[in-house]
């Protein structure tokens, strides 16, 4: 098999067999011309149903994530929906992460419960716990995120995997933290991946999308035909990736790699920062050694990420203060960018889970490290902690 980044770059991109084009074609098309009633033409009619610029993301983040088949949708959370919608009933139960993203938590207890799927919440970096809610013939999905979003928890993908194959249940695994690059779930069991592709696979702030990939061994019998029903919602529900922004996604997933490197090196070097002050009373990131789940990143991440999270002494207001005072880190949601973001989860991302098991700590601070110099990142941070 050929490296990540020779796949990134060429992977469902040949060179266009026309013009010779070595960037696929943004087709700008709703509808194709038939060769005659049902004559297809590679089997492209309509563009909520194929687009040939979609279909080369989705073949390209197949092969990254080692999968049988990938969907590229509208968001992360279109994505989402449809992996629930289309392998799960009324009546069945998933179980999901402690510090879910909010608004996956959303989604699964305000539109998802309505419709009859019950949930329930385990720390994903304790398997045991994951075993105990489990509902013997009712759980169907176990879903996870590792790392999670904003507390960096780890999940042991292996040992989770192997619970829910064991009480007949899925793993789906919210890649986005790691990316592609650093982390593989479906070599190590899962038989689901997604990602916001908004965030690191895109890796600008200039595209909202979403991805899933379906094993290529689904574990689960119930389920071999998880790609085929997920392919049927994806275009019955239509939310999906249009050409410009599968455009964007690709050109982002060319540099992943790289990108992905220096987002690492930045993020080592911001909490090297960040443990040399004494006002810092918390650093949440999987390459500490102190991390509880150091060693399983160690073991399934190729690096341990560009996402960083910190509490601080003074409280929640000193942390919204903070946060005010930088001029490099920018205040706004999102993440995985070239630029440095910063942002208060208790008040922004995680708002939607206030008052829930998942509110996070008030005086939690996410960053996320962008790919600017690192001494600049450092001294901005600096002047807004000393100010």
């Amino acid at each position: 098999m050929t490296g990540f980044s020779t796949r990134a770059i060429h992977a469902g991109q040949e060179p266009d067999p026309r013009t010779g084009a070595v960037v696929p074609a943004i087709y700008q098309t709703s509808t194709y011309k038939q060769d005659g009633v049902g004559g297809l033409r590679d089997g492209y009619e309509y563009s909520r149903s194929a687009n040939p610029t979609r279909t080369a993301l989705e073949e390209c983040i197949a092969e990254l994530e080692g999968g049988a088949k990938g969907f590229a949708f509208a968001s992360g959370l279109a994505a989402e929906d449809t992996i629930m919608r289309s392998l799960l009933s009324p009546g069945d139960h998933m179980i999901i992460p402690t510090d879910a993203y909010g608004g996956t938590y959303r989604l699964i207890d305000k539109i998802q419960k309505v419709w009859g799927i019950d949930h329930s919440l385990a720390k994903v970096s304790q398997a045991d716990a994951i075993r105990g809610e489990i509902r013997p013939g009712v759980t169907k999905m176990i879903w996870i995120e590792t790392p999670t979003n904003p507390l960096l928890g780890i999940a042991d993908i292996e040992a989770i995997a192997a619970i829910a194959h064991e009480a007949g249940a899925l793993l789906v695994v919210d890649n986005t933290f790691a990316s592609a690059y650093l982390q593989q779930p479906l070599a190590l069991g899962a038989d689901i991946v997604l990602h916001s592709t908004t965030k690191y696979s895109g890796g600008h702030s200039d595209v909202v999308g979403g991805a899933v990939v379906v094993s290529k061994n689904v574990a689960v019998p119930e389920f071999a035909d998880a790609a085929t029903r997920i392919g049927f919602h994806q275009n019955s529900m239509g939310a999906v990736a249009g050409p410009m922004d599968s455009w964007l996604v690709l050109r982002g997933l060319k540099t992943l790699a790289v990108r992905m490197e220096r987002h690492c090196d930045n993020a080592e070097k911001v909490v090297d920062y960040l443990r040399s002050r004494s006002d810092v009373t918390h650093i949440h990131y999987p390459g500490l050694d102190s991390h509880p789940g150091h060693d399983i990143a160690a073991r399934q991440m190729r690096r341990f990420g560009g996402m960083v999270s910190f509490q601080l002494a003074g409280g929640e207001q000193h942390a919204v203060d903070v946060i005010g005072r930088t001029k490099i880190w920018t205040l706004g949601e999102s993440l995985g960018g070239v630029e440095s973001l910063i942002e208060h989860p208790g008040r922004m991302t995680h708002a939607s889970v206030v008052g829930t098991e998942l509110e996070v700590p008030a005086d939690l601070i996410r960053l996320s490290v962008g790919i600017e110099d690192a001494d600049d990142l450092i001294a901005d941070l600096a002047q807004a902690l000393d100010a």
